[in-house]
Order: C-alpha cells, then sequence, then structure tokens
C-alpha cells in the first residue's frame, strides 16, 4: 500500500473510531472506579490495570485488522516478530498516565500511534475523562475535539508554562501549570497552548510519546530528545533518552539546560 493511502481520510477515521472505542472501554471501569484488585505494580513505580490490557487487546485485534501489515509495539504486550524490520508499526499506549487512572483522577489517554518508516505519519490520543480527542495527521495539522491547535508564543524561561509538581534550583523561573499524569497529555498541552515545555530527563520508551510529538509538532512545537536528536520510532531498541516539547523560543532556551542535565545522569560528563 503506498504511502498516501495511509493518510486516507478513511483510515484517519477508522484509527479514531477504534482509538474511541478504547477510550470508552477504560472509561467504564473508570467511571464506576476501579476495584483495588484490579491493578497492580509490573515494577516498583510502574502501575498497570486490568483495563490497561483489555485497552490493549481491543486495539491489537482491530487495529490488526485495519492493516494487517503493520507491526505492534505497545507497552503492554509483546512485540510483534520482526518488528522493527516492518515500514509500518501502531506504536501503542493503552492507557498512559495509569496512576491517574486508578487513583480517579482524569489524567490519563488512550495513545495510538501509526509510524512509516520511523515518523509518527498518524495520531490519537483519547481523554474520555476530560472530554477530549486530539489528533494529527504529518503535514496537515492538528486538532482537539475539532478545533484547529497552535502553540503559544513564549520566547523565554522566565514564565514558560510548565506542568510541573514543584519549583526548585533553577527551575524557579518557571510558571506552573496543572500536570496530568499522562506525558502524552502534558506535551499536548503544549500544543493547546496551555503549556510551554514539557522536558523528561531520564529514559522513556517510544509508546509514552509516539502519538503526542505528531500533535505537537503539528501544532508548531519542537519536539527532540533530551539532547536535542530527532526521535525515530519503532527502532530495534524502542527506548529515548528523554525528551524535549516546547513553543519554539522555550524550545531553544531549555535544550542547553536540559542537555547539561542529562549528561550528568547518563554519565558523560
Amino acid at each position: 500500500m503506498p504511502a498516501s493511502d495511509h493518510l486516507s481520510p478513511e483510515i484517519l477515521a477508522d484509527i479514531l473510531a477504534i482509538a474511541d472505542a478504547a477510550g470508552a472501554r477504560a472509561m467504564d471501569s473508570w467511571a464506576m472506579g476501579e476495584p483495588s484488585g484490579n491493578h497492580w505494580e509490573k515494577t516498583p513505580g510502574q502501575p498497570v490495570s486490568e483495563a490497561d490490557l483489555a485497552c490493549d487487546a481491543m486495539l491489537r485485534e482491530r487495529l490488526g485488522a485495519l492493516l494487517p501489515e503493520a507491526a505492534w509495539l505497545s507497552e503492554e504486550s509483546a512485540a510483534s516478530p520482526g518488528r522493527s524490520d516492518a515500514r509500518l508499526a501502531w506504536v501503542i499506549d493503552p492507557i498512559d498516565g495509569t496512576r491517574d487512572y486508578v487513583r480517579g483522577r482524569p489524567g490519563w489517554a488512550v495513545s495510538v500511534a501509526l509510524v512509516e518508516d520511523g515518523a509518527v505519519r498518524i495520531a490519537a490520543l483519547i481523554a474520555p475523562a476530560r472530554g477530549e480527542r486530539w489528533w494529527a495527521v504529518a503535514g496537515g495539522g492538528a486538532f482537539r475535539n475539532d478545533v484547529r491547535l497552535e502553540v503559544g508564543t513564549q520566547e523565554t524561561l522566565s514564565g514558560a508554562r510548565v506542568p510541573i509538581d514543584n519549583l526548585r534550583g533553577i527551575d524557579v523561573d518557571y510558571t506552573v501549570v496543572h500536570k496530568p499524569n499522562s506525558i502524552a497529555l502534558r506535551m499536548a498541552m503544549v500544543a493547546a497552548n496551555e503549556a510551554d515545555l514539557v522536558a523528561g530527563l531520564r529514559w522513556g520508551a517510544e509508546w509514552d510519546i509516539a502519538a503526542s510529538s505528531l500533535i505537537a509538532q503539528e501544532a508548531g512545537a519542537c519536539v527532540t530528545d533530551a539532547l536535542g536528536a530527532p526521535i525515530r520510532f519503532n527502532k530495534p531498541d524502542p527506548r529515548i533518552l528523554g525528551m524535549i516539547c516546547g513553543v519554539p523560543g522555550v524550545y531553544d532556551a531549555a535544550l542547553p539546560r536540559v542537555r547539561e542535565r542529562v549528561r550528568k545522569f547518563v554519565g558523560e560528563d
């Protein structure tokens, strides 16, 4: 199938419908209150719930039927054989922000990205507890609830809006805004002109940011790893060394600050 077919209005509508269905499935359990026995920790500090697994299975079945040739990469299930050699791949986080999900907070989302040759081509981010549906197509802009998005015009770190728990050290010049647990939603806030900068300093995974990276970029944000390198997806090793997502002026100002910290973290200094 040629690349243009992956970006057709028909497949976008199908992807959004499938993502909506997964969001509705997650919302059913969330609205009733996820019982404590229905979630646990995969590793210390990494919660997962039965809803994560149910949404993952739903997405894998329906997206797999939509594009059988696409490989599969998800936080909650085994990757398909030969995944990184495939030109097309689904990169999925069935519930990004599980900590908020199991605590009854709305800061979670279903994250779906279609990757072609290492680049995200279509993205959907469904946050039903917030009444939000975000999506983007490469070269076609980014939208929330069908309203086209554009980043803000902040140019300095001083006063930049950052979804963060607290300010300390050299970060005291930021302006704190609400922080959902979902990193994807925090990046989407930059796209929606509700934040100016989101940065991660430690190793993350492709599924955490694949969909939101396209949404942010299509709204005008800069998105790279924490050292300033472009991010490719569906790599053999799906880890990413940190992340910076910001409006252009703030991104340029933040990169040296973030890069210095990350180099210390990985032992380069």
